[in-house]
């Protein structure tokens, strides 16, 4: 099933744990606070009693992180985003539309540090979309990545949004928010020596 399709057919928490795991993975570009997110994965645990409260206490934390943070960019800005635009109701449409604007969010970022180019055009909006209508670019079958002009870095991240939905559509998997956390963190790594490395390049 596509991207799309996935986030249309989740339910609250599938919705607030995919937006969230892909704010957690690009948030070493805003800020190298680990623990900062954690409020908010207890808030998805807990649901809709909790996820008000635990929003507005993330907020507070990464705002004090981001006072002596990284200056500010095109990445650090969107991934602000993400953060901001988080409904602070437990509500399916509301969350929905979170997971959606963070799914393009993240998808923009990695291909900003794609080595198929960091062009923000409409060629390449347009090609994301497809991406996430399709799935184009996510099969892991060994062809070059970058044919259809989805580069490995776009290619990655498409793969863990997907799997990371159909893990939490599993209602019989227990330990679905874990295996979740899990991915994020193995993307979050993938993002973080990526970003290294092409520092290190223009250093």
């Amino acid at each position: 099933m596509s991207l799309v399709k996935l986030i249309a057919a989740a339910d609250e928490r599938a919705l607030a744990a995919s937006g969230l795991a892909c704010l957690d993975r690009c948030l070493p570009l805003l800020a190298e606070e680990p623990d900062a997110l954690r409020p908010l994965w207890a808030g998805i645990v807990t649901g809709e009693g909790d996820w008000s409260a635990r929003l507005a206490e993330t907020r507070d934390v990464l705002d004090q992180a981001l006072d002596a943070g990284a200056t500010p960019n095109v990445a650090t800005v969107l991934v602000r985003t993400m953060l901001g635009s988080a409904p602070s109701d437990w509500g399916v449409e509301s969350l929905r539309a979170w997971a959606d604007t963070c799914s393009v969010v993240a998808l923009e970022i990695h291909q900003r540090f794609d080595v198929v180019g960091e062009s923000v055009s409409a060629t390449a909006e347009e090609r994301l979309a497809r991406c996430r209508e399709d799935g184009t670019g996510a099969d892991g079958d060994g062809t070059d990545p970058a044919a259809d002009g989805v580069g490995p870095l776009v290619a990655g991240e498409l793969r863990r949004q997907i799997r990371i939905l159909e893990i939490l559509a599993d209602p019989a998997d227990a330990a679905a928010l874990r295996h979740v956390m899990d991915l994020s963190t193995e993307g979050q790594r993938v993002l973080r020596a990526v970003v290294s490395r092409r520092a290190r390049s223009r250093g």
